[in-house]
């Protein structure tokens, strides 16, 4: 049995605060023109969203990169730096036609070929793109047709492909800037968005000064600054959450992200702040256990897991009902996303009469599980830049309650480059790997066989490994069909399989949360992926 669950309604959540905070604010003579912004995110690599391709890229990135394409707050697909996108009738070409006079902010025209260029670049091995160049597998081949038309010539049709094309990840460089090289792409990719990027001081701060050539081409309609506009962001990189809270409430900065659920909570009860709240869209947060080794080869033991997990009052506690619990494996911002409480429910008797049915049946003296000499271990590796302390302290319950059935689950909390490490090796047993996509494509990318194979990064996006024929064809009908009322009921079907087959346990909406000053006017999230725009904002105490 399952249900739909309620569609996440708008592209965020305001909630809307008094009073002003006065080390924040300043006088109309004194008016406040930079931004200081305070991440808890790790720290890009590179800011050249097309190398690897993770969330604080994108973060930063989509202040100075723009997509061809977006989402407008009812969630439909709109032109952003392109005109128009059409498929011809058995969707073998897309035909992408730009705007015109459209320039990068080094003052190369935006065309057909710097399209090219950067659809090349993302494929180009050497780049190791994992994000992006995954939402590009259907494409053969890209032809200008003129200045500003470039065809998109498919392998296999790809409805989705103009949602992938909405994502910082896909978004649009100067050709100039990509052929300086990688070194110096990285330190300053060249876009055509408002803001450019002035200075990058590595383990402390992004400069990013107001791009003077903009051209507005955001979807929808657009708000004047009620004061005069941002013109400088320095985007620093604050790990520690606590410092961040206290950097805020000081007004030695303006915004932080990745607000702890303790903090935002406090948060939504003072007038002196106020909050913003989004759902990634893309996958829900949840555990993926890995298929392609003991003891999840075995979907007893899946199963068995699955009703060990002892979670929905962990995150009603934990998370100081800031969220609620998903029982879907897509994001509830997604309209295809699926329900299913009735499959995830937490059942100790039905998991020791799996595990007894699996052969497990011997206990040690620490009550582990045993079977041919061998304990019932769980590697469970988690990343400190990914998983909050919350979400730290929900995995430790889990252990805590698949242990009283037998299981051992070892965690390790691992920096950011070791947990990829564990995550691109397959050494892990169980792992929460999020994934965003403006599109129940996802499903494609993290559970169809092809995702077992890595990318030139050595990124690969299933952590199940499941290799399921009936799944693989369900995500591969959807993929090709335009009819949206059929691609629900085929991305459905395959929801209900991975549940079924116990492969994940979700936990919940990957969330972004942000608290700042209420002297800040116009910060918005932009609802493609509900990543943080400044390009209206201005300061208005």
């Amino acid at each position: 049995m399952h249900k739909r669950p309620l569609r996440l309604l708008g592209a965020l959540i305001g909630l809307a605060v008094i009073a002003p905070l006065a080390a924040c604010s300043a006088s109309p003579a004194e008016s406040k023109t930079t931004l200081t912004y305070a991440s808890g995110e790790s720290e890009p690599d590179c800011l050249d969203p097309h190398v690897g391709g993770n969330w604080p890229q994108a973060l930063v990135g989509h202040q100075f990169v723009e997509s061809l394409f977006a989402r407008d707050e009812s969630g439909a697909i709109v032109p952003w730096l392109a005109e128009s996108g059409e498929a011809n009738e058995d969707g073998s070409v897309w035909t992408i036609t730009l705007k015109e006079g459209i320039e990068f902010s080094d003052g190369e025209p935006l065309n057909a070929e710097a399209v090219i260029a950067n659809m090349e670049h993302l494929r180009d091995p050497d780049t190791k793109s994992s994000t992006g160049v995954l939402a590009l597998q259907k494409v053969d081949e890209f032809v200008a047709t003129d200045e500003h038309t470039v065809e998109f010539r498919m392998n296999t049709p790809d409805s989705a492909l103009l949602e992938s094309l909405a994502q910082t990840w896909l978004g649009i460089m100067s050709p100039a800037g990509i052929e300086r090289g990688e070194v110096e792409n990285c330190e300053a990719p060249i876009g055509t968005g408002a803001f450019k990027v002035e200075s990058w001081t590595k383990q402390d701060r992004v400069v990013l000064v107001r791009n003077e050539t903009h051209t507005e081409t955001m979807p929808g309609e657009q708000t004047p600054p009620e004061g005069e506009r941002i013109e400088r962001i320095e985007w620093r990189f604050i790990p520690d959450a606590a410092a961040r809270v206290a950097a805020l409430q000081a007004g030695q900065v303006d915004v932080i992200d990745q607000v702890q659920p303790d903090a935002l909570s406090q948060f939504q009860q003072n007038d002196d702040f106020e909050t913003l709240l989004g759902a990634r869209p893309g996958t829900s947060a949840r555990i993926e256990l890995n298929t392609t080794r003991a003891p999840f080869d075995d979907p007893l033991v899946r199963e068995a897991f699955v009703k060990s997990a002892n979670i929905d009052a962990a995150v009603e506690s934990l998370f100081f009902d800031t969220i609620d619990r998903s029982y879907s494996p897509l994001a509830s911002s997604l309209p295809e996303a699926a329900s299913f409480p009735d499959d995830l429910v937490f059942d100790v008797d039905a998991a020791n009469e799996l595990l007894d049915e699996a052969g497990w049946t011997e206990r040690n003296d620490a009550g582990i599980r045993m079977k041919d000499g061998e304990p019932l271990s769980v590697s469970f590796p988690l990343s400190s830049n990914q998983s909050i302390p919350a979400e730290v302290s929900l995995v430790e319950q889990i252990a805590a309650s698949a242990g009283e059935v037998g299981f051992d689950v070892e965690i390790e909390l691992l920096d950011i480059s070791s947990w990829y490490a564990a995550s691109g090796e397959w050494e892990f047993d169980a792992i929460i790997a999020p994934y965003s996509k403006s599109s129940a494509d996802v499903l494609r990318i993290v559970y169809h066989s092809d995702g077992n194979i890595p990318a030139p990064s050595g990124y690969h996006a299933n952590n199940t490994g499941v290799e399921n024929d009936e799944l693989d064809a369900l995500l591969d009908e959807a993929g090709a069909s335009s009819d949206e009322a059929e691609r629900a009921e085929l991305y459905e079907q395959a929801q209900s399989i991975i549940i079924g087959d116990h492969l994940v346990i979700p936990l919940y909406d990957q969330m972004v949360q942000f608290a700042y000053t209420p002297t800040l006017s116009g910060f918005a999230l932009d609802p493609s992926l509900n990543l943080p725009t400044f390009t209206n904002a201005s300061f208005t105490g």
